[in-house]
């Protein structure tokens, strides 16, 4: 199996490093190939704009979806572009690691969906749900945060559970095609001064976070995928069809 773990993280020593860096480890260690696109290390530019383009449709104005797919028609695409849609193309996997923050994936992650995901190329008003560039391939995202695991309940100060926080994520991973498990959630990922806990607990705790990830990962064929809607569930103005007619 291929496995591509984008990672999302600007500082090396962080947790979130080590959780992709116990992917790695597991994964090869069982035989798989593993290619890590991290986003910081690389200098991903997260921001789409008209300089990305060289062969413009419109000099006029920057009409993003033209330009997106007129250069992948064209084979003009950013390379950094087209480097990581051939990194998701060679995998049957996709890790997305990163920190929530203010309740969501970072910006430079969001920067990398704007922009990866190619309009008119890798989706098309046909080639969406589960019609998707990607179906057949899986995605998982693990997610860390400081708060408490307790938090993170519809109306706890974790502000929802860790799906409803990332469903507009993992839906956009559904439109694209991608059979979408569900989020791994490590908490209380804090700084060792801000934490309660004496620092022997603190790094027992991380240390057991980064067990049960490996745990996880070995069993993620057991790991039910979320469940989302397609084409066959709408009607023709996109509407839930009345299941009860």
């Amino acid at each position: 199996m291929n496995i591509l773990i984008v990672h999302c993280h600007p500082e090396p020593m962080s947790f979130n490093a080590s959780l992709k860096n116990t992917a790695v480890a597991y994964f090869e260690s069982s035989g798989h190939q593993v290619e890590v696109s991290d986003l910081y290390l690389e200098n991903f530019d997260p921001v789409e704009k008209a300089e990305h383009y060289l062969n413009r449709v419109e000099t006029d104005r920057f009409d993003i979806l033209s330009e997106q797919r007129n250069a992948y028609k064209t084979k003009t695409l950013p390379s950094d572009v087209q480097r990581e849609i051939q990194r998701l193309e060679n995998c049957d996997l996709v890790i997305f690691q990163f920190p929530l923050w203010w309740h969501q994936q970072p910006a430079m992650l969001k920067g990398w969906f704007d922009r990866v995901f190619v309009g008119g190329g890798l989706y098309t008003s046909k080639m969406r749900y589960d019609k998707g560039y990607f179906k057949g391939k899986r995605a998982i995202c693990s997610v860390t945060s400081g708060a408490p695991l307790s938090t993170f309940t519809e109306n706890g100060r974790g502000g929802g559970d860790i799906q409803m926080l990332l469903h507009s994520l993992s839906y956009s991973l559904h439109y694209m095609g991608f059979t979408v498990l569900p989020p791994y959630l490590s908490t209380e990922i804090q700084n060792k001064g801000f934490t309660y806990k004496s620092p022997s607990q603190f790094n027992q705790d991380l240390q057991d976070n980064l067990a049960d990830w490996e745990n996880q990962l070995s069993r993620l064929d057991d790991r039910v995928p979320m469940s989302f809607p397609g084409w066959d569930d709408w009607d023709e103005l996109g509407n839930e069809k009345d299941k009860n007619s």
